[in-house]
């Protein structure tokens, strides 16, 4: 079963489908299907290296919506953004 509602509380993002969203290893992945599978688990492709399908459960994953217009920055120090977004979910 296919799920594309936002207002579900196990996805605490909002994510739909078309949505890019940050996946467990903060690649921005483009939301592509969303499964109601024990959880929301949400798929979809890379926009760093078109690998697929990238799944995350929608809520302990903790995925957050990217904006467009941020993708190709992340592109070009994808380690940066990583490191940067792994030190902010420590604090």
């Amino acid at each position: 079963m296919s799920v594309s509602e936002g207002s579900d509380p196990r996805n605490p993002a909002g994510i739909r489908v078309g949505d890019i969203y940050e996946d467990c290893s903060f690649h921005p992945v483009l939301c592509t299907d969303i499964e109601d599978n024990c959880g929301l688990v949400l798929s979809g492709v890379s926009l760093i290296d078109g690998t697929h399908p990238r799944s995350c459960d929608a809520r302990y994953c903790e995925p957050v919506l990217i904006r467009a217009q941020d993708v190709m920055a992340i592109k070009g120090d994808l380690a940066g953004y990583a490191a940067r977004r792994q030190a902010e979910r420590a604090a």
